[in-house]
C-alpha cells in the first residue's frame, strides 16, 4: 500500500470513528527458528535448586544448600551453594509450583543413581486437578527407561551425556502447575533440575499435556498390550515409548499397532503393518556389520528411533531389551471423544506360523487432551516397576 493511499484509508477510519486494528501480539509460544526474533511480553522464569520457586530477581540466593555449601564457605551469597536437592527414601518432593497462566518450555534432570529411575515417579498437575496429567517412571518419561544410558536425539526429548535428561514438550496451563517426584526407593536419591517456563495468556484452544505409564511382564494377553486406554475429551496422541523385553528367541516385532477413537468397536480407524514399521524402522532394524553377520541397529532422529538395544547373548536371544520411541508430530493422532491404543505382540514359530508373545512390555503414551481428563489406572508397584 502507498503512502498516499495509507493515509486515506486512516482518515476514513478516524472519520467513521473507527481505530485501526493493532498487529496480533506474540504469546511466546509455540517458538522455532520462523519466530525467535519477534519480541513479546510474556515472561520468562526457570525454577531450580537455587530458585525453588522462579521468582523475579530472587535466584542464587541460597545460603544452606546441601551439596556446595563448605565449597563456597569462603565466596558469599551466589556463588552455587545449592546445585541440586536430596529426596529422602519413601518421600516426595514437589520441584514446582507455578501460579499460571503460562507453560513449561524445557526441563532439564540428572538423577542418582540412573539404574533406579523405574522408581522415582514423575508427577504433574494442571489447573485445579487432584489426580495427575503425568505419572511416570522419571527415565520412561525422557524414553530411557532401561535403567541404562542411552543417548537420544530427537525433536521433544534429548538425552546427553553423562546422564541428563530433557524435554522439549510444550505444557501450558491456565491456573497453576505442580510438578512433584516421588522417591520409591529404600536410599534417598539425588535430583539436578531445572524447569524453565514462560508466563504468558494462553490460547483458548490449547489442550493439556498428559503422559501415562503401563507395564505387563509377562502380557496379561498372549499376543496383546494396551498402551492407552479409557481416554474421554477431545485431543491428539503425540507420542509412544516402548521398554519392550523379548522372552523367546527369533524376531519378536510382527505386532500392529491399533488405534480405536471415537466410539471404534471391534475395528479401528488406525491400522499400522509391523513393530519396526511403527517406529519408522524396517525389517527387523537389522543392517550386516563387518563380520558378515545381520545386528539389530540403534538409531536416533527426531521423530522415532530405536535409542537402546541391550543385547545378554547376541543377535535374537531371548532377553535382549529394546527401547523405542515414535513422536507423532507431524502427524498427530486426532480425536473428538476418546482414545484407545494397543499393540500386538507378534513372534515366530515353526511352519511359518506367528507366535503371539508374552514378553515384558512397558510403555509411556504422550498426548494432549482437554480437561478433566479420567482418572489413571493405579500406578504398578515398587516390585512391579523393578527392572529384572
Amino acid at each position: 500500500m502507498n503512502k498516499l493511499l495509507r493515509t486515506l484509508v486512516i482518515c476514513a477510519w478516524a472519520g467513521l470513528g473507527c481505530t485501526l486494528p493493532a498487529a496480533d501480539s506474540f504469546d511466546g509460544l509455540n517458538l522455532d527458528l520462523g519466530n525467535l526474533y519477534r519480541v513479546s511480553n510474556a515472561q520468562s522464569r526457570s525454577i531450580s535448586p537455587e530458585s525453588f520457586t522462579g521468582e523475579k530477581g530472587r535466584a542464587a540466593m541460597s545460603t544452606n544448600g546441601p551439596a556446595a555449601r563448605g565449597a563456597a564457605r569462603e565466596l558469599g551469597l551466589g556463588w552455587k551453594v545449592s546445585p541440586y536437592v536430596h529426596i529422602p527414601a519413601h518421600s516426595t518432593f514437589t520441584l514446582a509450583n507455578i501460579t499460571g497462566p503460562g507453560a513449561i518450555q524445557q526441563i532439564w534432570m540428572t538423577p542418582a543413581p540412573l539404574d533406579k529411575t523405574r522408581w522415582f515417579i514423575l508427577r504433574m498437575y494442571w489447573d485445579d486437578e487432584t489426580d495427575p496429567s503425568v505419572e511416570c517412571p522419571l527415565g520412561d518419561f525422557f524414553a530411557c527407561g532401561l535403567g541404562k544410558f542411552c543417548q537420544i536425539s530427537s525433536l521433544p526429548v534429548c538425552v546427553n551425556p553423562g546422564s541428563a535428561f530433557n524435554s522439549y514438550w510444550q505444557m501450558p496451563f491456565r491456573k497453576k502447575c505442580k510438578i512433584t517426584l516421588e522417591n520409591l526407593d529404600d536410599n534417598p536419591m539425588t535430583i539436578y533440575y531445572q524447569i524453565n517456563y514462560t508466563e504468558t495468556s494462553v490460547p483458548d484452544d490449547a489442550a493439556y499435556f498428559h503422559a501415562q505409564f503401563r507395564r505387563e511382564s509377562p502380557l496379561k494377553s498372549k499376543g496383546l498390550y494396551t498402551i492407552l486406554d479409557g481416554v474421554e475429551g477431545q485431543g491428539q496422541y503425540v507420542g509412544t515409548y516402548l521398554a519392550w523385553g523379548v522372552h523367546n528367541t527369533g524376531w519378536w516385532g510382527e505386532g500392529e499397532i491399533k488405534f480405536y477413537m471415537d466410539g471404534d468397536d471391534q475395528f479401528p480407524t488406525i491400522c499400522g503393518t509391523g513393530t519396526e514399521d511403527y517406529f519408522c524402522g524396517s525389517y527387523d532394524f537389522d543392517t550386516k556389520g563387518p563380520d558378515g553377520q545381520s545386528h539389530y541397529t540403534e538409531f536416533s532422529t527426531p521423530y522415532s528411533g530405536l535409542a537402546q538395544v541391550i543385547r545378554p547373548d547376541g543377535h535374537y536371544d531371548s532377553q535382549t531389551r529394546f527401547g523405542l520411541y515414535r513422536w507423532h508430530i507431524r502427524d498427530p493422532i486426532r480425536f473428538q471423544k476418546d482414545l484407545k491404543v494397543t499393540i500386538q505382540a507378534l513372534g515366530w514359530q515353526s511352519g511359518g506360523r506367528y507366535l503371539q508373545l508374552q514378553d515384558d512390555i512397558a510403555s509411556v503414551a504422550f498426548w494432549y487432551q482437554t480437561l478433566p481428563h479420567k482418572k489413571f489406572p493405579p500406578l504398578p508397584s515398587r516390585d512391579q516397576l523393578e527392572l529384572h
